[in-house]
């Protein structure tokens, strides 16, 4: 089970739909105590997690990750469960997201350890909840860390992040998110009155426009512009010939560090409130902006992916959230995985190859980083 092709596919076969576990952990617990590591199995609300380290000494490396994946969906030639091998290629729900990189993160420490237990320690930090709310997992997991000494020093997410190949990204920093549900309330009445009515409608329609008229900014040094995106609009007002009494929208707003969530929301209000007299405006903001700054840490893991794969990578900052977003608030972060381009996807699937590269990535940090 320190093969990471043998350790996916048994990780593959577990069907740990968020929340569920399915057994995806335990099958990680008997792939890490064999080799020597303490390992906490940390249960908050429904979420099951595991938090495993072998060695007490700095420099503390921590790896992070997820075995809670989403539904398969339809469409698939194998089965989403059956981790079938089929002419290299590793296919199953979490092969790239993000199994197969939990998987080439045991062999690397096998692999590393196997030379004898190096200076420093190794950690995994895995939750159950990241493809979910993301309330009972790393967050929780980060905190009962902290509560017992177990902060890092540096922390490797095995997120997804190349587009094609394996070596031209690594994330070293993601912008906020922000989703928001405002309710318009007027008065309603007949179409042919609108005199006597308040359309809620018009209003937020109006409200909406000023807010997509101009993007919030250009961009900044390590970002690219924020963006903000209507998803929504609802009335569910089934006759044509009345003025409804409320209108609803929502929308995401994906910022970069030149605003906060807390200043979105005073610009949202501010821009509703110039619209309408009535209305409830409900912010859930899953994340600020972070940006692991250029260091030894982000430059040892470029050595690494250039050294393996003979590619120099690009240092972004694009795409979605992750939980990175958490561990940033503890120690520098960053993240480097496999090819994205199936994740989510029916037939999801991993290159065999692709999966042995990545172990080598990763030994080789390690090697650096206790060198």
């Amino acid at each position: 089970m320190t093969d990471p092709v043998a350790l996916a596919r048994a990780l593959i076969a577990c069907a740990s739909v968020t929340p569920a576990d399915a057994g995806a952990q335990d099958v990680l617990h008997a792939a890490l105590a064999p080799l020597g590591f303490s390992i906490e199995k940390l249960r908050f609300g429904e979420t099951e997690n595991l938090f495993a380290r072998i060695g007490t000494g700095a420099p503390h490396f921590c790896f992070a990750g997820h075995t809670d994946v989403v539904p398969p969906g339809d469409g698939w030639r194998h089965g989403p469960y059956e981790a079938m091998l089929d002419d290299g290629v590793l296919y199953g729900r979490g092969a790239c997201d993000m199994k197969g990189a939990i998987a080439a993160f045991v062999a690397a420490s096998a692999a590393v350890l196997a030379d004898g237990m190096p200076r420093g320690s190794i950690s995994l930090l895995i939750t159950g909840d990241e493809e979910g709310p993301a309330t009972d997992g790393t967050v929780r997991v980060l905190e009962w860390m902290e509560a017992h000494g177990h902060v890092p020093d540096m922390c490797l997410v095995g997120e997804p992040t190349n587009p094609a190949a394996i070596g031209e990204m690594i994330k070293v920093g993601r912008r906020g998110s922000l989703s928001a549900r405002v309710t318009v309330h007027g008065v309603q009445g007949h179409a042919a009155y609108p005199q006597r009515a308040d359309n809620p409608v018009h209003r937020l329609v109006a409200a909406l426009a000023e807010l997509t008229a101009a993007p919030l900014d250009q961009g900044s040094g390590a970002f690219e512009p924020s963006g903000l995106q209507v998803t929504s609009i609802d009335v569910g007002n089934k006759a044509s010939n009345v003025i409804p009494a409320a209108a609803s929208a929502a929308l995401n707003i994906r910022f970069n560090d030149l605003h906060s969530g807390a200043a979105l929301e005073r610009l949202l209000h501010a821009v509703f409130a110039r619209h309408a007299d009535r209305f409830e405006l409900v912010v859930t903001v899953g994340g600020e902006p972070f940006l692991t700054q250029p260091g030894p840490f982000t430059d040892i893991l470029a050595r690494a992916v250039e050294a393996v794969t003979g590619m120099v990578p690009r240092l972004d900052t694009g795409g979605g959230t992750s939980d990175a977003r958490f561990i940033a608030r503890y120690c520098p972060v960053a993240e480097f995985g496999l090819v994205g381009a199936s994740m989510h996807k029916a037939d999801e699937c991993v290159p065999v190859a692709d999966l042995r590269l990545l172990t080598a990535v990763y030994e080789h940090v390690l090697r650096a980083v206790m060198a």
